[in-house]
């Protein structure tokens, strides 16, 4: 029989995940449960997806703001500090930077704009241009700042974020500065020891101000790469991907995410004979065409995945197979030939152009971010994602019996 259904996602509920419990059979469980109970068989190479959110809070991986002080005294010292790049957000930054200021004893703040790295914006970019500054050059104090452009607030959130940031310094005592530029090296000019906050660009920034005499000089990933004080802690990302969980704690991005997916595979090996793919997800890989907000607030989209998803897609164009190579063809003839070109594709088909105007990118991105779109980050209660056909192509016309 003909399978006219192609890639189906669903989110699956789970009971609400605490530290020290076993993850891998709760997710297990959850998948093999919902299938039994909406009659759907688990196929080879299906997907099952788990947010890093979960994995987190069952490894415990938390970390407090007096923690994060203790990392901060003990790689910096009291200051004066510069703090470079941060992303606008109370998630994401608001209690790193209260552990970041308890642990010293002055702030230079350095924002960029209009925007942040991730595309929180400040102001409108139109009004830079209104007031002819050149934002790759001209360096601005919060007062010019304000002067310019008046009192700046979040699009979605209505949260001035310079306002907010520079008081949530100075409640801990700390002496708080503020400045605005996009050229990572006017710290310098303030402190010769930074922290520098970015995320997906902070190898060029650490390159930038090494090169330009930093001192000390260390990203949002090097605090709690190590355990401070009993904390949690992740080897490679420290601090970043880390959320709020309470005004005095985060939680750090999950570890040992290559044995959780692994684990999850064979337990599902085990019980259903499958041979399934599982990854751990974070933020999706996604911008929004309105806010102007890239959603990759992690450092990666999935920081452990099974071998089946390694590589992209290689993939080729139908419409262009329909209205190019196989023009002279309709009907049954039609279908036919795509098919058979699809089962008898190279298997590296970059630079061909069948191929073009397919997706390039990691299949981690890709199915990730279907994931992080599915469960979204509010109150549906779906941690975990099953995502079937993924792999699927216009070629595979049969199912088995037990899917008729």
């Amino acid at each position: 029989m003909k399978r006219l259904t192609g890639t189906v996602v669903r989110g699956i509920r789970a009971p609400i995940i605490r530290q020290g419990d076993p993850i891998e059979r709760i997710v297990t469980e959850c998948v093999l449960a919902a299938a039994k109970q909406d009659h759907f068989p688990l196929r080879d190479s299906d997907v099952i997806a788990v947010t890093e959110a979960v994995v987190a809070r069952a490894q415990g991986n938390y970390a407090t703001a007096d923690q994060i002080a203790a990392d901060i005294r003990s790689k910096f010292g009291e200051g004066p500090l510069g703090v470079v790049f941060p992303i606008l957000s109370r998630n994401r930054f608001s209690v790193c930077l209260k552990g970041i200021a308890r642990g010293t004893k002055h702030i230079i703040l350095m924002l960029s704009y209009p925007a942040d790295e991730v595309g929180n914006h400040l102001i409108d970019a139109g009004l830079i241009d209104e007031k002819k500054i050149d934002p790759r050059t001209r360096r601005l104090t919060d007062e010019q700042f304000r002067h310019l452009f008046g009192s700046a607030k979040h699009t979605f959130t209505g949260v001035n974020y310079i306002d907010y940031y520079k008081e949530l310094i100075r409640k801990e005592g700390c002496k708080a500065e503020i400045i605005l530029a996009n050229d990572c090296r006017a710290i310098l000019d303030y402190t010769p020891d930074v922290l520098y906050c970015d995320i997906h660009t902070r190898s060029e920034t650490k390159r930038l101000l090494t090169e330009a005499g930093a001192r000390k000089c260390f990203g949002l990933d090097s605090i709690l790469s190590a355990p401070s004080e009993g904390s949690g802690y992740h080897e490679e990302y420290g601090l970043l991907g880390s959320n709020k969980a309470t005004e005095e704690s985060v939680k750090l991005f999950p570890r040992d995410n290559q044995a959780v997916v692994d684990r999850i595979r064979d337990l599902v090996f085990q019980k259903t004979g499958k041979k399934v793919e599982v990854m751990v997800y974070g933020d999706g890989a996604f911008k929004d065409p309105v806010g102007k907000i890239w959603e990759l607030a992690d450092p990666v989209v999935s920081p452990g995945y099974t071998s089946g998803l390694e590589g992209q897609p290689n993939e080729v164009k139908l419409k262009y197979l329909a209205d190019n190579r196989f023009s002279h063809l309709k009907g049954p003839e039609l279908h036919q030939a795509v098919a058979s070109f699809i089962r008898d594709k190279e298997t590296d088909l970059r630079g061909d152009m069948a191929a073009q105007g397919t997706t390039p990118r990691k299949l981690t991105d890709l199915i990730g971010s279907l994931c992080d779109l599915t469960s979204g980050s509010g109150d549906k209660g779906t941690p975990i994602v099953l995502v079937q056909g993924y792999f699927d192509n216009f070629s595979d016309e049969s199912c088995t019996a037990a899917e008729e």
